[in-house]
């Protein structure tokens, strides 16, 4: 048996090798497996790029022109790389976990959260280097590809690949390995990334020294307790002592470059100023953690008297008010969210989750489908599948109940419960459970059983003979959970498995 399925797996394989083949890397120029095209490569980045910077805090936007500034500096990086061509867009997300990431085809984000740890633009240049060399050499593509491999599943599916185009196996890609991209990258990926952005660094005239400083930092930030570094950029990017030798011999070949500290330094003038504001923000998201309401709008009274324009501020606010039972407060908090920043999902969805919850559901749902409509989350999904209930569209409420049930928690098992009910009433059938068994007499009867938390009626069974069928139907009503024995009127037989067959084809649910 192991012998067989070390055969299957070897023509799996084969079959996903000759279907895609290998690809070359643009910057390193090997040869390497990838199930996914550059073209449909670019295409996921363009899906996913939106959602993930909605999910991740949005854009940053009290300031600008730093997202202009790191746009500059991101082309002026592009320009050189091995993929100038790709459609790069670079973008400051309103985060405070010191992270940066890369999506296929040349998506590149940074939080401002990491911004603060660096000093000059040539560190900022390291930062936005390694990940062009991500984008540029096909890393997120790389890990998709060994992701899909790596799942079982793929195997079965595999096997029936044969003679199809790669667009078959781009759809299990994208499927099994979606995530892919914002994963741990390998060892090999990351010190690659190192070792030709610092070329990129040279050829746009940035000091290389700046990606040794850039190392060292983050090994010395990652050997204290900053969980939110764990948990942010090294979660993707893994620091080491080893990261930071390989980088010092890499300098050593390269020209000296400028620095920029002056030009930086004035770029994130207003991230500095509001440092204070953010430092408040984070006592006030622990004191949220805690179920402290009151500790909360304390901390985020002093993060808006600094800054006030700050949406996420006030939508804590929101929040806060909330946990203290003050409704009418937590609206308005969340209202004032909403117009500094009516381009992020997150405020209308709490305002909207709000309304509905106090009876307001009309304003509530417009909300929640605008939030859906900036990102598709669970909790939106819930709600909307919900009005879709009330609306009778059963296929869209199943739609969007299959999406709450990703999220987990209360509102998932809610959604599970929904999609029962949505099953009950477009298949009741399937809730009746069918066997056949035979008498003392061997007579054939059939044993019904209802599996559904309603009355049946109308209870219909498709009986198979061979090639003929017929209709049998139970006399009565059939309770939850209950069972009822049928005698078919044939017999005496051998053998109620051998030429027959039994299903439930109606059933009628009392409300």
């Amino acid at each position: 048996m192991q012998h067989r399925l070390k055969f299957f797996y070897a023509v799996t394989l084969a079959t996903v090798l000759s279907v895609a083949g290998c690809a070359v890397n643009p910057v390193t120029g090997k040869n390497e497996l990838s199930l996914i095209s550059p073209a449909q490569e670019i295409a996921m980045g363009e899906k996913n790029y939106q959602p993930s910077r909605q999910s991740q805090g949005g854009d940053y936007y009290l300031d600008p022109t730093l997202q202009a500034y790191v746009k500059s500096v991101g082309e002026r990086l592009a320009a050189v790389s091995d993929r100038p061509d790709l459609p790069y867009e670079f973008v400051v997300l309103n985060n405070s976990v010191p992270n940066a990431w890369a999506m296929p085809g040349g998506k590149i984000a940074i939080n401002r959260g990491l911004l603060g740890y660096l000093e000059d633009e040539s560190q900022l240049a390291a930062v936005l280097a390694h990940e062009i060399v991500h984008a540029a050499a096909r890393h997120g593509a790389s890990q998709m590809s060994r992701g899909t491999l790596a799942n079982i599943g793929l195997a079965a599916v595999a096997v029936g690949t044969q003679g199809r185009d790669g667009g078959q196996l781009y759809g299990m890609a994208s499927q099994l390995g979606a995530a892919a991209w914002m994963a741990k990258y390998g060892r090999d990926d990351e010190l690659e990334s190192d070792f030709y952005g610092m070329d990129y660094m040279a050829r746009a005239g940035y000091e290389p020294q700046g990606a040794v400083e850039l190392q060292r930092t983050f090994v010395k930030i990652s050997e204290g307790r900053q969980t939110d570094f764990l948990s942010g950029l090294f979660a993707s990017h893994p620091p080491s002592q080893h990261r930071v030798e390989a980088n010092i011999a890499k300098a050593k070949e390269l020209p000296k470059g400028l620095r920029y500290t002056k030009r930086y330094q004035a770029a994130i003038a207003q991230l500095n100023k509001d440092s204070r504001a953010y430092k408040a923000e984070a006592e006030a998201l622990a004191a949220l953690n805690k179920k402290q309401g009151k500790e909360a709008l304390v901390a985020l009274d002093k993060a808006v008297a600094l800054q006030p324009r700050e949406g996420s501020f006030w939508e804590l606010r929101g929040h806060a008010w909330k946990l203290v039972d003050n409704l009418a407060n937590a609206d308005q908090a969340f209202t004032t969210a909403i117009s500094k920043n009516p381009d992020y999902f997150s405020p209308y969805l709490a305002r909207g989750v709000l309304r509905h919850e106090r009876g307001q559901k009309s304003r509530g749902l417009a909300d929640i489908k605008r939030s859906y409509e900036l990102l598709p989350t669970p909790a939106a999904s819930y709600y909307l599948g919900e009005q879709a209930m009330v609306a009778r569209q059963y296929s869209q409420a199943s739609q969007y109940f299959n999406q709450a049930t990703q999220g987990g928690g209360e509102l998932s098992a809610r959604a599970q419960q929904q999609l029962g009910a949505i099953q009950l009433r477009l298949k009741p059938e399937s809730f009746i459970q069918t066997q056949l068994l035979l008498s003392d007499r061997r007579e054939l009867l059939v044993r019904t059983s209802n599996k559904s938390p309603v009355t049946m009626i109308g209870i219909q069974l498709r009986l198979t003979i061979g090639a003929q069928a017929q209709i049998l139907r139970l006399p009565e009503p059939l309770g939850s959970g209950q069972t009822a024995t049928l005698s078919t009127g044939i017999g005496p037989i051998e053998d109620a498995s051998s030429g027959y067959r039994i299903e439930a084809v109606a059933a009628v649910p009392t409300k």
